[in-house]
């Protein structure tokens, strides 16, 4: 896997792009000893042995059927999970795959520069997904057809932030909210990565539109304060939390009492569970990726919690995973939390400029 030597090169790269300027984290996500376990494994292979068997001819993944069928967003996550193994396109056990994946998110890319098969479900959140993915294939392969899409996508992303400095599920400058501002701040935080141009007003902006979405108690609220708010929740303030991070806040209070709020959902500890707020898989997708970024306690606590929940949680007939929209979306989510230790993908491993 050639990953480490693709974080120097865009740590070259990112010199001649300002945007995310950010502090060094204060707790670099030191490698553990006790984070992969057999069982993990074990766990980790049948799943994706399960995704490999259910890829459409296509490359596809989506729903299986029902009101969500094929899925630019969703087939971006399975190659991200993919990826978290050590796969590339063309190269490793399951390098087709990824390449299949690749293949059906590029022929989803519209000349508007949206990525989506179908947009009646939210389209920005599978714009978000797939922009990342683009971006992590092109920041380790240097594909010159990934790279003319992904620059569209990176410009549509720019150009329908709305006037808080967030977005919405539609690609318009309108409304916005927390959950799918964080998809978009995540896919330019990976395209800046490879080198793709991202403008610093834009970073900007959103960070203002996250930290007003912050409650006194630390968590945050779907929307903004004055367009409604909200109470706090688990999964938009996983969101929450790993905007900041991928903004380049790496600390402050903002940032602090967030995570304290977060811990509190950590698995198996008393307290409310993030069972009880929905969307289970998309709040500890991000809830992992900030304890990561958090390092220390806050990931060594929370990661095994998260890891033994998720196997317990496996399907152990077939490998995959129930819940939330489908099996390939939670079977992907659960892949992606689960190889979190790998620090294979740079867009996960916490390395930046400077890092």
């Amino acid at each position: 896997m050639n990953s480490l030597r693709v974080v120097s090169v865009l740590s070259v790269l990112s010199v001649f792009n300002p945007a995310f300027a950010q502090e060094k984290p204060t707790t670099q996500p030191a490698i553990r000893g006790d984070e992969i376990t057999p069982a993990q494994q074990q766990a980790v292979e049948l799943g994706l042995a399960w995704l490999a068997s259910h890829q459409g001819k296509d490359g596809s993944f989506g729903g299986g059927g029902g009101e969500i069928g094929k899925h630019a967003g969703i087939t971006a996550l399975a190659g991200l999970a993919y990826m978290q193994a050590g796969n590339l396109p063309n190269r490793g056990k399951y390098g087709e795959n990824v390449t299949k994946c690749v293949d059906f998110v590029l022929a989803s890319c519209q000349e508007s520069g949206l990525i989506a098969s179908d947009n009646s479900h939210g389209p920005m959140y599978g714009h978000g997904f797939a922009t990342l993915f683009l971006a992590e294939i092109y920041g380790m392969d240097f594909d010159p057809r990934v790279k003319e899409k992904l620059q569209r996508a990176v410009r549509l992303i720019q150009r329908t932030q709305n006037n808080e400095g967030g977005w919405r599920y539609q690609p318009a400058p309108l409304d916005a909210d927390i959950s799918v501002t964080i998809c978009q701040i995540m896919a330019l935080r990976a395209a800046r990565d490879a080198g793709i141009k991202v403008e610093k007003d834009v970073i900007d902006k959103a960070v203002q539109y996250v930290k007003s979405c912050q409650n006194p108690d630390g968590g945050f609220s779907y929307m903004a304060h004055q367009g409604g708010g909200g109470g706090s929740g688990f999964a938009r303030s996983a969101a929450g939390i790993a905007s900041l991070y991928y903004a380049g806040i790496y600390t402050g209070p903002e940032v602090h009492k967030g995570l304290d709020y977060l811990k509190q959902f950590t698995p198996g500890k008393a307290g409310p569970g993030a069972d009880n707020e929905g969307h289970y898989f998309y709040g500890n997708y991000y809830a992992v990726q900030a304890m990561f970024l958090a390092g220390g306690d806050y990931w060594a606590t929370f990661y095994p919690a998260i890891r033994d929940q998720l196997i317990s949680r496996q399907n152990k007939g077939n490998g995959s995973w129930s819940g939330d929209f489908s099996e390939d979306y939670a079977t992907s989510m659960a892949l992606i939390i689960l190889q979190m230790p790998n620090r294979y993908l740079p867009v996960y491993s916490g390395k930046g400029p400077g890092s």
